[in-house]
């Protein structure tokens, strides 16, 4: 049999009535659509083959993190504390096993009466003296100051490092809530913009009906207002992804004029289960108390306070020191007629002069600043030693509150997948129902509200279950860079 023209078909189907002619025109929009997509193919393939397009490099959790801590202003400024702690440890050092050591020298005329240094007789001529001098000094004994000044220093600069680490920890947690703020607005701009394609669909479908007479002018208007609230949604999604990148650059320092893409792969876990580490919680509390950097830098303040109040009580003993140096000096008559000094080199060596002197020196009263300062130091232990037992018991509580909060957020995610699923499957259903005209657009506007609520209810909960999981892992000894 022959083949129809295209022309002949319109008519068989105009013949027919309006439904010829509505099905004619969808026919002819996929050929339009279908000769568009072709051309739109051809010349992305040809952008690529000639090597002009590049992709831009997506960053994963770990190098935000990374990037974060290289770049962070709180970090610097650590790493300049511990170099201060290092200069302050070798100082201490210094000062407990070597001398000071000093040098000088100094001129004068003396007008008038003074003593002659060659006959120990008073004359009463202008002389010119040129004195030259070395000097050194050690404490022997001052209370255990210096070794106890020497610890500290050495406790001081572990806790600096601990503080670093404890800034790099928090710039690292930080940035993870900032990047998961990220993945979730970017996800539910998504949902969010497939559910508006849906919906211009179901719109422009409605009105077909309207003109076949199957929906009325009323449902076609609130598919409509449909629309422009999902579009509404939109661009508040749209709007809090571009602020909650924004928080991001700013955590990690990252150029704010420069694109910045995330990883998002993490969104569809093959199994989440898989991810928890069953381990006991008191084994955990354990190793945390022992290795967290918070515990250690309170532990090493306590220490300190001690140490202080020990210097404090030694304070009241006597000090014991030792000096010694080394003088010469030059002199001469400069208007005293016929007379000839010796030379420089003589009286250089012949003036020259060395002593050495034990100090032993008692405190008797000084206004009982000791016994103030004694006083003060065993508060500052005690406040010390307080704030120590506190931190503790706040990190055991940290501890058992992250796995639990680890646990609750398990439980909701996989309740929340389930419904997500169940959800998906009755929105598939209404949408075949409502273009079948078997439900209405309320019924069809709850199923999809439904749906997406099930889908941002389910990403909310995985990656609060990331966080969560990730603080757990931290407290067993992974840091968050390793994990």
């Amino acid at each position: 049999m022959a083949k129809k023209s295209q022309n002949a078909v319109y008519q068989d189907f105009n013949g027919r009535g309006t439904v010829g002619a509505f099905i004619l025109g969808e026919m002819k929009i996929v050929k339009e659509n279908f000769i568009t997509m072709k051309r739109i193919i051809i010349t992305v393939a040809a952008i690529l083959s000639s090597g002009f397009l590049y992709a831009q490099d997506v960053l994963t959790l770990r190098d935000c993190m990374n990037y974060a801590v290289e770049n962070s202003s709180r970090v610097k400024i650590q790493q300049a504390e511990v170099d201060d702690a290092r200069v302050a440890r070798r100082d201490a050092i210094l000062n407990m096993f070597t001398p000071q050591v000093s040098a000088g020298t100094y001129a004068y005329s003396n007008f008038g009466r003074s003593v002659d240094p060659e006959t120990n007789t008073y004359v009463s001529t202008t002389s010119f003296n040129n004195v030259y001098s070395v000097s050194g000094g050690i404490t022997l004994f001052n209370g255990f100051a210096s070794v106890n000044n020497a610890k500290i220093s050495k406790t001081a600069l572990k806790m600096g490092r601990d503080q670093e680490t404890l800034i790099k920890d928090e710039v690292c947690l930080a940035t993870m809530e900032a990047y998961y703020n990220v993945v979730y607005f970017g996800q539910l701009a998504e949902l969010l913009e497939s559910q508006v394609k849906t919906a211009q669909g179901s719109l422009k479908l409605a009105k077909k009906q309207e003109e076949l007479g199957q929906k009325s002018y009323s449902d076609v208007i609130e598919m409509e207002a449909e629309l422009y609230d999902r579009e509404y949604k939109l661009v508040m999604a749209r709007n809090q992804y571009e602020d909650a990148l924004l928080k991001l650059k700013d955590l990690m320092f990252w150029p704010l004029d420069e694109e910045l893409v995330v990883d998002a792969s993490m969104v569809i876990p093959e199994n989440v289960r898989t991810l928890i580490v069953d381990e006991e919680t008191e084994e955990l509390v354990d190793y945390a108390v022992h290795s967290l950097p918070s515990i250690a830098i309170a532990r090493g303040a306590m220490e300190n306070a001690k140490r202080d109040y020990s210097t404090a009580k030694w304070a009241f003993s006597p000090k014991l020191s030792l000096q010694g140096g080394w003088a010469t000096s030059y002199y001469t008559y400069p208007r005293q007629k016929n007379y000839i000094p010796l030379p420089f080199e003589t009286q250089f060596r012949n003036n020259a002069n060395q002593y050495i002197q034990l100090s032993l020196t008692f405190p008797i009263f000084d206004r009982l600043s000791n016994f103030s300062n004694m006083r003060k130091k065993k508060n500052a232990y005690n406040r010390a030693t307080v704030q120590y037992e506190q931190k503790l018991r706040d990190v055991e509580a940290e501890v058992i509150r992250a796995v639990k909060d680890r646990d609750g957020t398990y439980a909701a995610y996989e309740q929340a997948d389930c419904m997500a699923r169940l959800q998906e499957e009755a929105y598939r259903l209404n949408v075949r129902k409502f273009e079948q005209g078997l439900i209405s657009t309320i019924d069809f506007q709850k199923a999809s509200d439904n749906w997406l609520n099930a889908k941002t209810s389910r990403l909310d909960a995985l990656l609060k279950f990331y966080i969560k999981k990730s603080v757990v892992d931290y407290y067993g000894g992974i840091s968050y860079l390793e994990q």
